[in-house]
């Protein structure tokens, strides 16, 4: 629940990569392999969609020829057709040589010994972990092994965006605490910012109760069923004691009439539209949703005086968070099988192809932005698209261990550079949900509408919060919460969170 406040990554290093239990059987390198002349066929199987024919995909030729490799990458645009036919591979051994997984099969493959444990092989990977980081490699780890490469870290897109011409219209200040954007909401309810004489606004609006991601973090709470490190231990966001003031101010806030009266039933983008068509004045988004081409050409269609503008997270007793941001999250993992080990050209091959898309002097440029002076330019160390980059929209498809999120996104969408930056800076509390595995026993989809259900009628007084370790205690015996709060605290301390 919450999820829009959650995502990629964005961490810091707090932990050390595992270091060699034993010596690897094939010879450590970092470069591409020159000591044969022999074209290695790799097959690498993930989801994906547009990937063009060989004979059209300038990448696939530029790193077969940089890497004397034969790269046969198969993309599936459903993820439940990719999973049954990776099942169903894994099954009767025929094993592609890379492949995309999640954490539970992660988890189920690596069990069943059909991964390839990368543990030994840490030094002939140096500049795939120098590239997406320590903290990074724990994501691909099992009981204390490593059995798959994280992508690199990704970076937050939500913050409030606010109507500054509804703020100049009734003479009122930027909010800068939370008090202050419960009285701009309220404001933009009651008080006609739009000037048509009619009470057709209201203050916030968002995607659920992520709306109030900001004002959760002003507490120093994580979103509900966040677990993150706080006083130097292990907490769920449910049991921090700042929890039940977070629930009450906005159960204020919604008491005002200030909130989107749907806002429980907005989904996907009902919440970008509302803000566009001028309903709402204040919206927790994305910065892609609001500063995109489209987007603001429809903003100027609707209202050519509208001006939204992007702030920062409103301040309170528990300081200033706009929202929680889950550094265990990771946009995708790769892994190898256990049988290439038998062929030790082949195994150094996909070594050297991880190692080189992760090289900034190698091919971390060709992923990201294609070929250089066809698809981008490079002058004075500044990255410039040209017009054939549209042939090389499918580059993402061969990013098997990232990218550079910031460089990435601001030479993507350079008009964007300020909002991207912005977004990115604000302080957020860090999640740890990504490196927990449910245990077995536990119902998280169960335990997560019931958590969503009973959170939303607190803060809508359905019920009393006075009602509230009521609340934890039926959450931890019908639904086996302990379960999860003990398993979680012992996982997270196993990697170094917490004490």
């Amino acid at each position: 629940m919450l999820s829009a406040c959650s995502g990629g990554n964005n961490s810091k290093n707090t932990g050390t990569a595992p270091t060699n239990t034993e010596k690897p059987s094939a010879p450590a390198s970092q470069a591409p392999t020159e000591a044969s002349n022999k074209t290695i066929k790799l097959e690498i199987i993930e989801t994906g969609n547009n990937l063009p024919a060989p004979d059209k995909d300038s990448i696939k030729q530029e790193l077969d020829k940089a890497l004397n490799i034969d790269l046969n990458l198969t993309v599936y645009p459903s993820g439940d057709d990719y999973t049954n036919q990776l099942n169903v591979r894994m099954a009767s051994g025929n094993f592609p040589d890379l492949f995309m997984l999640s954490r539970q099969q992660l988890l189920q493959f690596s069990k069943q010994g059909l991964l390839l444990d990368l543990t030994p092989y840490m030094d002939q990977l140096q500049k795939t972990i120098d590239f997406i980081g320590e903290e990074t490699v724990k994501k691909g780890m099992v009981d204390g092994k490593v059995y798959a490469i994280s992508k690199s870290p990704q970076i937050p897109y939500n913050t409030y965006w606010i109507r500054k011409d509804w703020l100049d219209t009734l003479k009122l200040d930027v909010p800068k605490t939370i008090e202050e954007l419960a009285e701009v909401a309220e404001a933009f309810t009651k008080n006609d910012p739009d000037g048509n004489s009619k009470q057709d606004t209201f203050g916030l609006t968002g995607g659920k109760l992520s709306a109030f991601a900001p004002v959760f973090g002003a507490f120093g709470v994580g979103s509900p069923g966040n677990f993150y490190v706080k006083d130097g231990a292990v907490l769920n966001a449910l049991y921090d004691p700042a929890m039940k003031d977070a629930l009450a101010f906005i159960k204020q806030m919604i008491s005002s009439g200030s909130v989107d009266p749907e806002l429980l039933a907005n989904t996907g983008l009902q919440h970008q539209e509302k803000s566009i068509k001028g309903q709402a004045g204040i919206v927790h988004i994305d910065w892609p949703n609001m500063t995109k081409e489209q987007f603001v050409e429809q903003i100027k269609t609707v209202n050519p005086n509208a001006e939204w503008l992007q702030i920062e997270a409103p301040v309170g007793p528990g300081g200033q968070n706009d929202s929680s941001w889950d550094i265990g999250a990771t946009a995708g993992r790769f892994a190898i099988p256990k049988a290439i080990e038998k062929d030790p050209e082949k195994l150094q091959r996909v070594f050297d192809l991880l190692n080189y898309i992760s090289d900034p002097d190698g091919g971390s440029l060709l992923v990201q932005f294609g070929v250089k002076d066809t698809h981008f330019t490079l002058e004075d160390g500044t990255l410039k698209m040209t017009d054939k980059a549209g042939e090389v929209g499918h580059s993402w498809l061969y990013q098997f261990t990232g990218r550079p999120e910031m460089e990435y996104l601001q030479a993507k969408f350079a008009l964007q550079s300020e909002s991207i930056k912005f977004a990115n800076d604000q302080k957020r509390i860090e999640a740890l949900n990504g490196f927990i595995d449910i245990p077995e026993g536990f119902n998280a989809a169960d335990a997560d509408r019931f958590i969503e259900e009973e959170i939303a009628k607190f803060v809508y007084d359905k019920r009393p919060l006075t009602e509230y370790e009521d609340f934890l205690k039926t959450l931890e015996t019908s639904m086996n919460y302990t379960l999860l709060l003990d398993s979680a605290k012992e996982q997270l301390n196993q990697l170094g969170f917490g004490s």
